[in-house]
């Protein structure tokens, strides 16, 4: 059993390697729905973790369809990715028509190796969930992270399930989107899958002693909640082992 958790920021990536996580995915811009983080970001996060860490290849916020110059931008990242030493790329792109743009993701798997690649929750957008399986796994992809093509896993289980059974172990169905220590033993023994992703998260307020009043802003920002994540690495170890 693993256990993803994303980082948003350096302070919540070593929270969740302290508490247990296997691997990190490193996002920015959480209102987005992650993007690429900087050069210095994934830097430090690789000189601060020991666990895996997969970054996330996504030029902007929005949907998938990407023109060719965020294709070359994506590229760009994923080069800077591999000098870093990463451990894998997270991504993905589709059509127009809700399909998986098998030619330009093959290119960037390719162009990623010998890192790992996981096919994010653009597979949540497509058309057909069986068909997007087996392009991800001709294009070469380890993982796919979904939620069955709901706005949380719990509510896609029973294609998470399906999806599980189809793969046959030639690729991981990694469940994510709120994931939480109420819901991630049920969702392990109701589908079958092996890994799980979360985001742990809760809003942390700044520790500013000064604020200007008048730009009535709260200033907090999203991190990861240790104990969450102590809890679900603790239910997986005692239920699963």
């Amino acid at each position: 059993m693993k256990l993803e958790i994303i980082g948003f920021n350096i302070e919540s990536c070593i929270t969740a390697q302290e508490a247990g996580a296997d691997r990190i995915e490193l996002c920015d811009n959480p209102a987005e729905g992650g993007t690429t983080p900087s050069y210095g970001f994934i830097k430090a996060a690789r000189n601060l973790l020991q666990i895996e860490l997969y970054v996330m290849i996504r030029p902007r916020g929005g949907d998938f369809l990407y023109n060719e110059a965020e294709f070359e931008i994506m590229k760009a990242d994923i080069e800077m990715c591999r000098k870093l030493n990463c451990d894998g790329v997270v991504l993905g792109m589709l059509t127009a028509s809700g399909k998986i743009d098998t030619k330009k993701c093959k290119s960037l798997v390719s162009y990623a190796h010998p890192l790992g690649v996981t096919f994010h929750r653009a597979f949540d957008r497509t058309t057909n969930p069986i068909e997007s399986l087996e392009d991800i796994i001709t294009i070469g992809c380890e993982r796919i992270l979904t939620s069955g093509l709901q706005a949380k896993a719990v509510g896609g289980q029973q294609l998470i399930k399906e999806l599980i059974f189809h793969a046959n172990e030639r690729i991981i169905i990694m469940p994510g989107s709120g994931i939480t220590s109420e819901n991630i033993i049920s969702l392990a023994e109701n589908t079958g899958a092996v890994e799980f992703h979360s985001s742990a998260g809760m809003n942390k307020s700044s520790e500013m002693k000064y604020m200007n009043e008048a730009m009535n802003e709260q200033m907090k920002y999203t991190a990861v909640n240790k104990d969450e994540v102590s809890k679900m690495r603790k239910l997986l170890q005692t239920n699963f082992t």
